[in-house]
Parts: structure tokens; sequence; C-alpha cells
């Protein structure tokens, strides 16, 4: 199983945190997820681009690496 790191900057509150873990624990191939303000740690079979993807999509004015 992978291991997956993002990076973010601008996000400010838990409610964002939130939203962040549970759209990335939706994402099919995704075991587990721990987020964070700075970033997150996601273990499972998925490409990194889909997990950068779902969180931009969520459009909460943050940058995600």
């Amino acid at each position: 199983m992978a291991n997956q790191s993002l990076s973010f900057e601008g996000v400010e509150s838990a409610e964002q945190v939130n939203c962040i873990t549970t759209t990335l624990m939706l994402i099919d191939g995704v075991e587990s997820v721990e987020v964070g303000k700075h970033g997150a740690e996601v273990e499972g079979r998925v490409r990194r681009d889909a997990l950068i993807k779902a969180v931009e999509a969520l459009d909460l004015s943050i940058n995600v690496t």
C-alpha cells in the first residue's frame, strides 16, 4: 500500500480540515487519512493527482501541493 503526502497553505479552521478529511476518505482506493492544517498523509492505492484534484474541487481557497 502506498503513502501519499499533501501540503496545504491557507487552511484556517477545523471545519476545513473536517471537509478535506471527508472528501479524501470518499475517494476509491483510500484506506486511511490523517489531515491537519498544514497537510495530509493518505494511505491507499490512489494517484496523488486525484487527491489534489479532489481537494481543489472543494473550492476552499487553499493551495494544495
